[in-house]
């Protein structure tokens, strides 16, 4: 299992950042897919039309949000911690994921920064 941790920079308040990772249509926007989401700690959430399936372990409105993600038989969760920033040209989003499986590390962080990150940058340059 490995860990991995990235930092991207979005021209947009920390608060607006936090409402595009959290209300279900804003997800949808970016992402372009099917979403199940609901900002309450202990829900389970769905995206990219179930790709990525999960748990919503806490929320810090603007600063925090704990997620679970889970990767196939894998028994263990991954852990995704992403944190928001203010930062002078806006918000500076740290990553950290925890327990990605080893033979799935590569194709997934290539399609984290691919989709995910660039799908949100793409949002906030819109």
């Amino acid at each position: 299992m490995k860990d991995y941790k990235k930092y991207i920079y979005l021209p947009v308040p920390p608060e607006e950042v936090y409402l595009a990772l959290t209300i279900d249509l804003s997800i949808k926007l970016w992402t372009g897919a099917e979403v199940v989401f609901r900002e309450e700690a202990g829900s389970d959430f769905s995206l990219w039309d179930g790709d990525i399936v999960g748990k919503n372990i806490s929320f810090e409105p603007g600063k925090k949000i704990v997620q679970e993600w889970y990767f196939g038989e894998e028994n263990e969760p991954s852990v995704v911690t992403i944190k928001l920033h203010l930062d002078k040209k806006g918000t500076s989003m740290e990553w950290f994921q925890t327990n990605i499986p080893d033979h799935d590390f590569e194709d997934f962080t290539t399609g984290l920064r691919e989709n995910y990150f660039e799908g949100l940058i793409d949002f906030f340059d819109e």
